[in-house]
């Protein structure tokens, strides 16, 4: 994180008129579409002693234009905020997105950015802002040329694989638990986090303890099944394997993410932990009793610690 790095919760909340370059976007996920056009960014405003700064919209846009529901988000809104201040960002604004922002006219968004700080560049890999998408970027960079500031659009879309990065892209590649393709789009390992909550104690009762994640119900998370995994637990690193699913061989119906530490005896309930995605191992699926379920999970153990070695710790 940067130095004199600022969180602000609306427009409103900031009060520091500094020069800024500024993106405005979602970024869910802060992928590496997102990463090249804001490290070009930071790089320009950098150059030109400027403030780098990110306007993120919470809730997604969609929640309110689509009452869209469920788990539709990469990251959590703080992961997020993290993520784009690893990348060289000194200023991010978390602005709500509600049915007033739906509404508010292109100009007027503008005069709101205008009055909140000394907006020189405005970035995107694409405009629509505003009611109806009229803030085209011809539109703003008209705008632009009476108040003060440039628009630049940023057309070179990084690819992976022949196919342009995108959060929809990345969504899918989880619903298909494909987490090589996830990993790679987002240019670090899928995360979840939570805090660690008791159970039903059945993992004992098998030998194989878990950790059961209390993960925030609107985080997509990957198809159902075992994955190999790095558990975090403050600074510390473990490997794990982590079941994601509703656990058909006790009859489970509720959505659980629980994971074994590989050789780790402590009870951490209260605490937080994170887990990187980093193989998956096999789909999940109901076993005939669980005599079976413990022996398929001793040798999910074997084959995890098997790929994490050969992952190099990386």
């Amino acid at each position: 994180m940067v130095e004199n790095f600022l969180r602000v919760d609306s427009l409103d909340a900031l009060h520091d008129r500094r020069p800024t370059f500024l993106a405005i976007g979602v970024f869910d996920g802060v992928h590496r579409g997102h990463q090249q056009l804001l490290s070009d960014m930071v790089a320009a405003a950098q150059a030109a002693g400027a403030r780098p700064a990110v306007l993120t919209f919470f809730p997604h846009p969609m929640v309110v234009i689509r009452n869209l529901r469920g788990r539709i988000y990469l990251t959590t809104l703080s992961h997020r905020v993290t993520l784009l201040s690893r990348l060289g960002i000194e200023l991010v604004v978390v602005h709500p997105f509600n049915d007033e922002v739906r509404t508010t006219r292109a100009a007027d968004f503008v005069d709101r950015l205008c009055a909140a700080m000394e907006l020189r560049e405005l970035w995107g890999g694409s405009f629509s802002l505003g009611y109806q998408r009229e803030g085209t970027a011809e539109y703003l960079s008209e705008l632009g040329a009476e108040r003060g500031f440039a628009v630049r659009v940023i057309n070179d879309l990084v690819s992976v694989n022949g196919k342009r990065v995108s959060s929809s892209r990345i969504r899918q590649a989880l619903a298909d638990g494909d987490i090589e393709e996830t990993n790679h789009c987002l240019g670090r390992r899928f995360q979840v986090e939570g805090t660690v909550v008791r159970g039903d104690q059945r993992g004992r009762l098998l030998g194989f303890h878990t950790a059961n994640l209390a993960v925030w119900e609107q985080q997509i998370l990957p198809a159902n099944g075992v994955y190999a995994t790095y558990a975090y637990l403050g600074s510390e690193r473990f490997e794990a394997a982590t079941n994601v699913g509703v656990r058909p061989t006790v009859n489970g119906t509720a959505m659980m993410v629980e994971a074994h530490l590989l050789d780790f005896d402590r009870e951490i309930y209260g605490e937080s932990l994170a887990l990187e995605f980093v193989h998956p191992i096999r789909p999940e699926r109901k076993f005939p009793g669980l005599d079976a379920l413990k022996a398929q999970i001793a040798e999910d153990v074997t084959t995890i610690r098997a790929l994490l070695s050969g992952a190099g710790g990386s």
